[in-house]
Formats: structure tokens, C-alpha cells, sequence
């Protein structure tokens, strides 16, 4: 358990150093050096401890990365340009959940019950109330819009990414080829690299990036957040799932919009409206239904 609530603070913790990386470099270069610095971290592990490049599902992982890491990723980043990094983590969270659901469903087969339906109409509804008071309170309404359809493209881009990566482990599963967390995590970033840096090859003119960049000043957050978010944070999901149920850590998890929430109050200041602060509550406490009804 202590695993699982280790993980949640060092997710919430990961989106706000990244919207304060954003601040300071721009998003496609915020992105860009996490997702470096992650990659640099998992290949010590991978090349040093386990897996590596190797296995029958790398390819399966490789476009996990390139949906999750890399779209789903560079959505994010442009989400919190726009909305800050508590309704982006909440869009992202939230809707993953339920259109990971029903990609699986598209997909694979896996049907929906009834129960998970109603999960997913309290999440959106949840969601509706949280964005409603903060339209047009601190950025213009088209930026707003362009961020909240920015968070969905992220939570679409993670839920499509776990339903691959679920392929993925079936894959390995049925070569009997063993691999750890970490070692799934590294074949999963190559992609998102890959994608991240010809985003930036093409996005680095964009008069949307930051024109100066402050490199030494993002430096200390963008560390944190390759530590908290791809790399020790991942390790600890995966040290979650490894000693408790799923049952119980996915639902645990789900409740990092509402620690960001507490968290960004505490770091950077900002304080919800009681609106938005309802929503999100409703939105976590759909996500976590929602987590409990699939029996994960």
C-alpha cells in the first residue's frame, strides 16, 4: 500500500514540476528534455539489469510509446501550457480510464458492463463541473478550449497506450519471454522519443515555444520531473503492483488529480474554486468506481 500511495504523490508531483518546466522553456523543449533524461535513466536498468532491446513484444511496446509517451505526452505538455496542471492532470487521469475502456472494448473484445458505463457518465460529469468555473478565469477562452482539447488528446493518448501495452504483455506472456516493469518502460520511451523529437524538429519555430529559454533555471525541475514521473515513479507503480493487488493500487492511483490538486495549492499557490474542487472529487471518485468495477 505504501508503494501505491508513494507512486500517486510522485505522479501529481511530476505534472507540477513539468508545468513549471513549461514556464521556463516551453512545452516542446519541457517535453523533449524529460523524456531525454527518463530514457537515460531506464537504459541503465534495462541494458544493466534487464531486458534491454530484446523480446517478442518490443515492437507492440515500441508503438505503446509512440501513442502514449510521445502523443499522449506532447498533448499534456500542451495542455498545461494553457490550463495549468490541475485541470490537465485531471482531464488526463480521468478520461484515460474510460476511453481505454472502450478502445479495449473496439478492440480486443473485452465487453462493458453497466456498472463501468455509469463510472464513466460520472467521470465526464464530474469533469463538465470542474472545467465550468474556470472558463475564461485565467486565460483566454479560445486557449482554454485549444488546453482542454489538448487533455483530452493526452488522456486519449494513455488510454490508447495502456490498451497496447496490454497487447504487449500478452505477447510476452505467451513467447514466456520474463520481463520487468522497468525494462517495459524503456521499450515503451524509445517510441515516445522517437516522436518527441520530430515534434520538436518540426514544432521549434512555432512562435507557441517559449522564444528565450531559461535552461538553468528548468534544470532542477526538469530532473524532478524525468525522476518523479518515467522513472521512479514508474518503478514504484510497478513495486505497487508487484506486492498488492492491482484492485487496490489502480484506484489508489486514480486519486492523483485530487493530490495535485492539494499539492498545487501548496507549491505553486493556486487555489480551486469550490465548483472545480467538487468536480474533481466527482471525477476521482468515478475513476476510482471505475477501477473497482473492472476488477483490476
Amino acid at each position: 500500500m505504501f508503494a501505491a500511495f508513494l507512486t500517486t504523490i510522485l505522479f501529481s508531483l511530476s505534472v507540477i514540476f513539468a508545468s513549471r518546466t513549461v514556464k521556463l522553456i516551453g512545452s516542446t523543449r519541457a517535453n523533449l528534455s524529460r523524456i531525454v533524461l527518463a530514457t537515460l535513466f531506464l537504459a541503465v536498468w534495462a541494458h544493466g539489469f534487464g531486458a534491454g532491446l530484446h523480446g517478442p513484444a518490443i515492437g507492440w511496446f515500441f508503438l505503446s510509446g509512440c501513442v502514449g509517451f510521445g502523443l499522449g505526452d506532447l498533448a499534456l505538455f500542451a495542455s498545461l501550457s494553457r490550463i495549468g496542471p490541475r485541470l490537465a492532470i485531471l482531464l488526463t487521469q480521468c478520461l484515460a480510464a474510460p476511453l481505454a475502456a472502450v478502445a479495449e472494448w473496439i478492440w480486443l473484445g473485452t465487453t462493458l458492463t453497466l456498472a463501468e458505463i455509469w463510472c464513466a457518465v460520472v467521470i465526464l460529469g464530474g469533469v463538465a463541473l470542474a472545467l465550468a468555473p474556470d472558463r475564461g478565469a485565467e486565460v483566454g477562452r479560445r486557449e482554454f478550449w485549444i488546453g482542454v482539447l489538448a487533455g483530452v488528446g493526452s488522456a486519449l493518448g494513455q488510454g490508447l497506450g495502456a490498451v497496447i501495452s496490454r497487447k504487449a504483455n500478452g505477447v510476452a506472456a505467451l513467447a514466456s519471454f520474463p520481463l520487468d516493469g522497468l525494462s517495459a518502460a524503456y521499450q515503451r520511451i524509445i517510441g515516445g522519443l522517437l516522436v518527441t523529437a520530430l515534434a520538436f524538429l518540426f514544432l521549434r519555430k512555432q512562435t507557441g515555444d517559449s522564444p528565450e529559454p531559461r535552461w538553468r533555471e528548468a534544470a532542477p525541475w526538469t530532473v524532478a520531473n524525468s525522476l518523479a514521473g518515467p522513472a521512479l515513479g514508474v518503478g514504484c507503480f510497478q513495486w505497487a503492483l508487484a506486492t498488492t493487488p492491482s484492485g487496490l493500487v489502480l484506484p489508489i492511483v486514480a486519486t492523483s488529480p485530487v493530490v495535485t490538486i492539494l499539492l498545487a495549492r501548496f507549491i505553486d499557490g493556486t487555489r480551486p474554486t469550490r465548483r472545480a474542487l467538487i468536480g474533481g472529487v466527482i471525477a476521482v471518485a468515478g475513476a476510482v468506481a471505475l477501477k473497482l468495477a473492472q476488477g483490476q
